[in-house]
């Protein structure tokens, strides 16, 4: 017997784009040039928190004062943080309104909406991957990987 989809399978097919294998495998290219890039934007905001850290450390609750001698520093780190946040924080939305969720930054784990079967489902791929080769039930992660079948 076929699986029903749930409500919110049901919801999230309506609003959400889904893919087919070809269509991601076409967006494949771009993926693994952008993710490296956003590796990089959450690396700057390890080091701009640290550097805060450390000019924390050094002023303490006085941190916020106008007339501390680092306050253009720390001026310039708040920007750079708000800055590089904005960004990876709408680079994610946008994929995400394009059906494509980031699972894992550092791993480079992607997957793309897609219906398999009648049921919603995510496609699965891995940076280091030559084609989106797995699937995945909504309710089951990286563990739960299928192998597509080599016609599709």
């Amino acid at each position: 017997m076929a699986k029903r989809e749930s409500a919110d399978e049901i919801g999230q097919a309506k609003t959400v784009r889904l893919w087919t294998v070809p269509q991601a495998n076409e967006r494949i290219a771009q993926l693994a040039e952008l993710l490296p890039e956003m590796r990089t934007w959450v690396e700057r905001l390890r080091v701009v928190h640290t550097e805060e850290r450390r000019l924390r450390g050094l002023w303490g609750a006085e941190i916020d004062a106008r007339d501390i001698p680092d306050r253009k520093h720390k001026d310039r780190l708040d920007q750079e943080w708000a800055a590089l946040t904005r960004r990876l924080e709408e680079t994610l939305e946008g994929l995400k309104r394009d059906g494509i969720e980031v699972k894992d930054l550092e791993g480079g784990l992607v997957d793309f909406y897609a219906r398999r079967g009648g049921a919603v489902v995510y496609l699965c791929w891995k940076s280091g991957e030559d084609r989106v080769a797995f699937y995945h039930p909504l309710d089951e992660g990286f563990r739960g990987r299928r192998p597509l079948s080599d016609r599709e």
